[in-house]
């Protein structure tokens, strides 16, 4: 069984609240605009608040904030790896924002190897835009993390 750890940083302004997403990477990911919550999968007998810790440092480029962690459970992915994630409240500079990078075969069949960033870029979502750019099977954590904090998540208006 597959499984990732990741962290979900929030930071309030005045009355709202703001998430820090990542957005994937490389050929694949890079050219739509769907987002991440920083995570990935754990190394072998590494633990789940370890392993989101290291992947939110190896995604973000940063330390997680100093703070408690807010546990938000787990959510299967539709390929059935599962998903482990935790929120913390802190505010990052993106300006410092760097991230590991990983090689693939690009084009496909093609035996050229190309280097890609893991997340291109991060930014800071309003909840209600979030849960609109997550990868599906993540919005849960964007509607427990609201539920813990008392927020009322408003779709937008079509």
């Amino acid at each position: 069984m597959k499984r990732s750890a990741g962290i979900l940083v929030f930071r309030r302004s005045d009355a709202s609240v703001e998430l820090l997403l990542a957005h994937p990477g490389g050929p694949i990911w890079g050219k739509r605009d769907v987002w991440s919550i920083p995570k990935g999968e754990l190394d072998e007998n590494e633990q789940l608040e370890a392993a989101a810790r290291r992947e939110f440092e190896e995604e973000i480029g940063l330390a997680v904030p100093a703070g408690e962690l807010i546990d938000l459970g787990s959510a299967k992915q539709s390929g059935g790896k599962t998903n482990f994630v935790w929120a913390v409240e802190g505010d990052i500079d993106l300006a410092k924002f760097s991230c590991n990078t990983f090689t693939m075969e690009w084009p496909p069949k093609s035996g050229q190897f190309q280097e890609f960033p893991e997340n291109d870029r991060a930014a800071w979502f309003a909840p209600e835009l979030a849960v609109q750019k997550l990868f599906p099977a993540q919005v849960v954590f964007i509607e427990r993390l609201a539920e813990k904090l008392g927020l009322d998540i408003q779709p937008p208006e079509q």
